[in-house]
């Protein structure tokens, strides 16, 4: 795989980069090149978490080496229902969901925020950052991505550290939504200002609700997102009243699933439909997805049974695992029991 090649895999179904001319040079030096993405140890993950997570599929392909950040300490930083007294339980469960998630060829490094952020070096450089950093600036990095309906100072915190953790994960890249860009254009501006080169943030979009437009996927509103490990029944039942009207295409979860998740981790996707309906269908480029069903020529039940059957096998170690490991869900919270 070429150079050029590297690239266009790593800027595929990505928003925006910062800054596409370094990741092109970055590419040309021949270095080493590592990238990471952090999951706070909050809530349940579902489908939304893992659909942004399905980019470093995409990122291991093009030689980028993975480390994923269980970042334990942002979590209870935003997250009122984090309790510190449950950090370990709630790092083993989110790693073992992200290691049953996928078929990963090389599993990633996974490293715990606790494990470096509470060194004197680390805590100095934050204190460093938080004498350069405004409020406004803090709570603007940090809006859509914390609460922020009454901020606590903790909240402030919370994108100084994810700036920090470029230079202590040692990575050239960070992965991230489209709704953490105001936190990674804050790392690119502080870090040279201490003393540390700036990295390139790769941005990935924000997915629908199983719900439609307008809706967000949330661990609390369980049929607005689908858990790795949720029953065959449920898949089935979220993924059937899921919105996939005919023929729309703007914000529909299930060809978001398919575009986001499934193509890059499979390379293709097939469809099974009775001959009188056009038979069966294999798509390797999801353009093709798209005109099929703008086009009416795919029928919305049709698209949902392929998903369907696709999750409930994706999902089934991950489903075979925490069926056996019901009181690890029962100690974390309701929120956190299958559907």
């Amino acid at each position: 795989m070429d150079n050029e090649e590297r690239f266009n895999l790593i800027k595929r179904n990505t928003v925006e980069i910062l800054v596409e001319s370094e990741l092109k040079a970055l590419l040309d030096s021949g270095k080493s090149m590592s990238a990471y993405i952090g999951r706070a140890t909050t809530g349940a993950l579902h489908l939304g978490h893992l659909i942004a997570l399905s980019k470093l599929v995409d990122l291991s392909k093009a030689g980028v080496g993975i480390k994923v950040l269980l970042a334990d300490i942002h979590s209870v930083l935003d997250d009122q229902k984090s309790r510190w007294e449950q950090l370990d339980l709630r790092v083993e469960y989110t790693k073992k969901c992200i290691e049953l998630a996928f078929n990963w060829e090389k599993q990633p490094e996974f490293i715990r925020g606790s494990d470096y952020q509470l060194r004197k070096e680390y805590v100095l450089d934050m204190l460093k950052v938080s004498t350069i950093t405004t409020v406004d600036r803090a709570m603007r990095a940090a809006s859509e991505v914390t609460r922020m309906k009454n901020p606590k100072v903790s909240e402030l915190i919370y994108p100084l550290m994810q700036a920090l953790d470029e230079e202590y994960l040692d990575v050239d890249i960070q992965l991230g939504g489209l709704d953490q860009r105001h936190i990674l254009a804050l790392a690119r501006e502080v870090l040279p200002m201490i003393g540390y080169k700036k990295r390139i943030e790769v941005m990935t979009p924000l997915v629908a609700s199983m719900r439609g437009p307008g809706t967000k996927m949330s661990s609390s509103v369980p049929e607005s997102n689908i858990k790795i490990y949720d029953s065959e029944d449920a898949i089935k039942r979220k993924i059937n009243s899921a919105y996939c009207p005919e023929g729309v295409v703007q914000d529909n979860p299930i060809l978001q699933i398919v575009k986001f998740m499934i193509l890059p981790a499979d390379g293709k996707f097939r469809i099974e439909r009775d001959e009188k309906f056009g038979g069966d269908l294999e798509i390797a480029d999801y353009n093709e997805l798209e005109r099929l069903f703008s086009e009416k020529k795919l029928h919305p039940a049709d698209l949902k049974a392929a998903v369907t059957r696709y999750l409930v096998n994706r999902f089934k170690f991950a489903r075979q695992y925490f069926e056996n490991n019901l009181d690890l869900l029962k100690e974390l919270g309701n929120e956190f029991l299958p559907s």
